[in-house]
């Protein structure tokens, strides 16, 4: 059985994350992505501390393994027919210039649609096509701040606090790529084989992504607050502790699972007290009940926490670093990582990861390298009979 993509071409315009990792999900899904560069080349291409790598970076690498690259100058006659002709060619159009800008250079959909309407049109962008906002420029960190993000990060009583990745690129990528792949299965059920405009919008998908907590500000007035390391639920026993040697983060939210906790840090003495004996009274004496907890959890180290609250049924992990993760036995034979070719640069061959979801078969992947810019260049447009 083939890849679910497998067959389908992509026309990508994007550059740097949210466009291009949209793109990578999808190529990771057998979809094949003729990358169209401008005669730099996408500014993600330099986004690396090694010079060496420059050219070809890191988040590079990772978001454009197994596409092809070809470079067009859209401001001239040639390059313009050239990316129409490889239009006509592909199932789906990816862009995130600025709204206006794709119309501007003789691309936007009005004037695709008229040409081939089972094109799937797909803009990403910050604000989205239209209201006040529209022509904003935008990047993950500005799109952080404005939707309230960055409102939510931190402790109560810091300033706020950028997440320490892009988030709104990640998120905004992965439902553009769900938007894209439902726009696809709409059209092949379509008997007329009919295209869609996609809107795809960094702030709307931001909101999206906190829907936990702009639902009760919208249904019940509930104003988010910042907690820091608290969990969702508010509870004194979802949130992180010191411990002998690193942090410890537990999620004890039920009441099972406080009895749990109270058993495997053998003190039963909080099951007796009356302040901790419910949920709300555990909230109402939240500080009290986190000293006691913290004596106990700064007498051993926190992945023996981790192993003895997890065995007895209590959330609970050690807060790693990064690295740390990659170290972990639980991601050996998930097929997260990827070991691709790296061609023409300092380095021969990278680690990247996988789309994060396993099929029985045919599931996700790549084993191509990432394309040097316009590698593929004449390849693509001798096959569209521009040379």
């Amino acid at each position: 059985m083939a890849k679910p993509l497998a067959g389908v071409r992509i026309a990508d315009f994007s550059h740097v994350i949210a466009g291009p990792l949209a793109t990578h999900f999808l190529r990771l899904l057998g979809a094949e992505v003729i990358k169209i560069e401008p005669p730099g080349g996408d500014v993600l291409r330099n986004y690396t501390q090694r010079r060496e790598l420059r050219g070809m970076s890191e988040p590079f690498i990772s978001t454009n393994a197994g596409k092809k690259s070809v470079v067009l100058d859209l401001k001239s006659d040639f390059g313009r027919e050239a990316a129409l002709r490889i239009i006509d060619s592909s199932d789906i159009l990816v862009e995130n210039f600025r709204p206006g800008v794709i119309n501007r250079l003789g691309l936007g959909y009005d004037t695709l649609r008229e040409r081939h309407p089972g094109l799937i049109f797909c803009s990403v962008s910050g604000y989205g096509q239209e209201g006040p906002m529209r022509d904003y420029p935008a990047i993950d960190q500005i799109i952080q701040s404005v939707s309230g993000l960055m409102s939510l990060s931190g402790e109560a009583d810091s300033e706020a606090m950028r997440i320490g990745f892009p988030i709104v690129d990640t998120y905004s990528a992965l439902l553009a790529a769900f938007a894209i792949q439902s726009a696809f299965i709409q059209r092949e059920r379509d008997p007329d084989k009919k295209g869609q405009f996609i809107d795809m919008s960094m702030l709307d998908a931001s909101m999206v992504m906190m829907a936990s907590v702009f639902s009760p500000l919208m249904i019940s007035g509930i104003q988010p607050e910042r907690t820091g390391n608290r969990g969702f639920s508010r509870a004194p026993t979802a949130d992180t502790f010191d411990t002998l040697d690193m942090p410890l983060t537990i999620g004890a939210v039920q009441q099972n699972q406080y009895e749990r906790l109270c058993h495997a840090m053998e003190r039963l003495d909080l099951l007796e007290d009356a302040r901790f004996s419910d949920p709300d009274l555990r909230l109402q004496h939240d500080q009290a009940l986190q000293q006691e907890l913290s004596k106990t959890f700064k007498t051993r180290s926190a992945m023996d926490w981790e192993k003895r609250l997890c065995e007895a049924g209590v959330p609970a992990g050690a807060v790693r670093s990064v690295e740390e993760v990659l170290q972990l036995d639980q991601l050996k034979d998930r097929g997260l990582q990827l070991e691709i070719p790296v061609n023409g640069t300092a380095i021969d061959r990278a680690t990247i990861l996988n789309a994060g979801f396993k099929f029985e078969h045919d599931g996700p992947g790549v084993d191509t390298a990432p394309p040097r810019l316009g590698e593929h260049t004449d390849e693509i447009l001798g096959e569209v009979g521009m040379i």
